[in-house]
């Protein structure tokens, strides 16, 4: 008999909170990966400047460092499923809404802080999914939440044939109302087939009887463990590199490829699409069969293609499709290699007892260094397109060092001889 794949064999053989995780996970995935091509797009259409833009992203994650540390003491007290019914009915549904109706720079303003809430829900959702799971599976299933999401994209040329014909704000105005529907529908189905985790549980009645402030203060204690602990210390160095370039091309690959590259709006759901595609064929051929903990070449090689994407975008000219899609082939397999193992080790390089709260540290300590980026690489695209992508190469550069010295400190302690890097 044929073996059967190992990502197929992880699919079919989830159960509990893993699988109502990943089962659902469409529902979210599908209608945030419709509007995010459109997102900037939208802004500028609708009057915002880049500064503006820029602006709106800093903001919310300014709001971002305030939620992130209150999300480890949230997910302890109200545990696991429930902080993450209520935390993601309120940051996604309502912004969704008011993103629909949105007219000028102040409805995007409420809308990213109201978002911003959604960093309670990366901590007590990423609990949820794995705290009750094989770790042998965690880069699998991390896999499949992005092979699901990314599943929206064959669906984005479709947005792009709409957008040709009613236009950008008409379309992207009901891809986010089509989106509400989804995701409100998701969070009540997961709620519904989920249950609290062990150590949901366990840190539930330790928290009981503590106040929030009483809570909060014992992150001083979680921040001193992080710092001695290299491990750590390299995954959120990582979280701060992806989560900066993450700002810059979320806001601005848009803008540039419209405005300097002087590709039609119609067409821009075409790169998420071949982007999508190739991430997926570099999911079921080659990231399944690496080990969680294996890595320094994986992530080497990941910031590298990462870089080269990033030249070739900066270097593509006026209408040249055939090197911003080379660039984007380039950028998809980065991506495969790095997003999933980073998210895998963020769950499984901390101590499990304080999982929540070392998350709800790192999510701070990432988000307060990266709020200023979206509001600095605004500026640098208002003087050149070019530049904001300039400062995502030189943060790769230093992504691939950061790996090299941690890793050979990592490699060094006795008391981690079960890890290979």
């Amino acid at each position: 008999m044929r073996k059967q794949h190992p990502l197929i064999h992880t699919l079919t053989n989830l159960k509990g909170n893993p699988r109502a995780c990943v089962y659902t996970e469409p529902l979210w995935g599908i209608p945030f990966n419709l509007f995010a091509p459109y997102v900037s797009i939208y802004m500028y259409t609708l009057g915002l400047t880049d500064s503006q833009i820029g602006f709106v992203a800093s903001i919310g994650m300014f709001f971002q460092i305030i939620f992130s540390l209150l999300g480890g003491v949230i997910t302890d007290k109200l545990g696991r499923k429930r902080t993450t019914f209520i935390f993601d009915s309120i940051s996604w549904s309502i912004p969704c809404l008011i993103w629909a109706f949105s007219r000028s720079f102040p409805y995007f303003v409420v809308a990213a802080i109201i978002n911003s809430i959604t960093r309670v829900t990366m901590n007590s959702w990423s609990c949820l999914l794995v705290e009750d799971c094989d770790k042998n599976k965690i880069v699998n299933i991390y896999t499949w939440i992005y092979i699901l999401g990314l599943g929206a994209a064959f669906f984005a040329p479709i947005s792009g044939l709409f957008i040709g014909r009613y236009g950008l704000v008409p379309t992207v105005r009901v891809l986010y109302i089509v989106s509400f529907v989804l995701m409100t529908f998701k969070f009540i189905i997961l709620n519904k087939y989920s249950t609290e985790t062990g150590q949901g549980k366990i840190r539930m009645e330790e928290t009981k009887h503590l106040s929030i402030p009483t809570l909060l203060k014992g992150y001083s204690n979680v921040f001193i463990k992080i710092l001695k602990t290299p491990e750590t210390l390299l995954t959120l160095g990582i979280m701060l590199i992806m989560s900066i370039i993450s700002i810059v091309n979320n806001t601005f690959w848009a803008i540039i490829v419209t405005e300097r590259i002087q590709i039609p709006a119609k067409y821009i759901g075409l790169f998420p699409f071949i982007r999508s595609t190739i991430m997926i064929l570099f999911f079921f051929t080659l990231v399944h069969s690496i080990g969680t903990l294996k890595f320094k070449k994986p992530l080497i090689i990941g910031f590298s293609l990462f870089t080269m994407s990033q030249m070739l975008l900066i270097a593509t000219p006026n209408k040249g499709y055939f090197i911003l899609i080379i660039s984007i082939i380039l950028e998809a397999c980065s991506i495969s290699l790095i997003s999933p193992i980073l998210d895998s080790m963020q769950v499984i390089l901390v101590d499990p007892r304080e999982r929540a709260r070392i998350m709800a540290v790192l999510y701070v300590i990432v988000v307060a260094f990266t709020s200023p980026f979206g509001w600095i690489a605004g500026i640098l695209s208002g003087m050149d397109r070019r530049f904001p992508f300039l400062l995502n190469i030189f943060l790769l550069i230093m992504g691939i060092l950061l790996v090299i010295f941690e890793a050979r400190i990592v490699s060094r302690k006795s008391t981690l001889k079960g890890i290979k890097v």
